[in-house]
């Protein structure tokens, strides 16, 4: 399981079909951005000589992912273009220190928190499409389900073996009490990261890591 601090209500993914256009364009350019990020932690930080390859290896399939949604919406006669910007990153990557080495560890458990939401989001989304009978997106959004939860896993770990389990154990909580308030305040919009939460024992389906 993951440790996020709250979990998403199902109503989100509901909401969302009625903006399925805007969020496949979003969910684009979140694929971009995530290989973004791993690419900047390969070049920040080349003394860590071991996250070179996995880094790679995790910006490359970021970028199929993104390559696979242009193809998802280019079949449903949706053009890519350039959107407004989502605060919800930004303001998560605020609870990151400014100094070293405290801040290698919260961007990677940054980084790890956003796999785990997006791995969450792209499970209801499924199943909302499911129960709305497109098997052919959701058996598509399954498919990234797997791929979501292992980046979770590759960031955490990452963490470990550079900062030990012990820190990892204490700040992970942080972070995701932190991501908690941020969703809290962004508003409910047709986002993969937008507001709209639940309790965390609100039965909302789970999404393993």
């Amino acid at each position: 399981m993951f440790e996020l601090a709250v979990e998403t209500d199902r109503r989100w993914a509901e909401g969302a079909l009625e903006h399925l256009g805007e969020l496949l364009l979003e969910h684009a350019h979140l694929e971009r951005k995530a290989a973004a990020n791993a690419l900047q932690l390969m070049f920040r930080y080349p003394e860590h000589a071991f996250l070179q390859a996995p880094l790679s290896a995790l910006a490359r399939e970021e970028l199929e992912h993104f390559e696979a949604v242009l193809r998802v919406m280019e079949a449903r006669g949706i053009q890519f273009a350039a959107i407004r910007p989502g605060s919800y990153a930004g303001r998560l990557l605020q609870v990151a220190r400014t100094s070293e080495p405290g801040q290698l560890l919260d961007r990677l458990l940054c980084a790890a928190v956003i796999e785990g939401r997006s791995c969450e989001r792209l499970k209801l989304l499924a199943g909302a499409l499911e129960r709305a009978g497109d098997d052919e997106l959701s058996g598509f959004y399954r498919g990234l389900v797997q791929s979501e939860a292992r980046h979770y896993r590759d960031y955490v770990e990452f963490a470990r073996r550079i900062f030990g389990a012990d820190a990892v154990r204490v700040r992970l909580p942080e972070i995701c009490a932190h991501e908690a308030e941020v969703l809290a305040a962004i508003p409910g919009e047709a986002r993969m990261h937008s507001g709209r939460l639940a309790a965390a024992d609100d039965g909302v389906e789970r999404c393993g890591g």
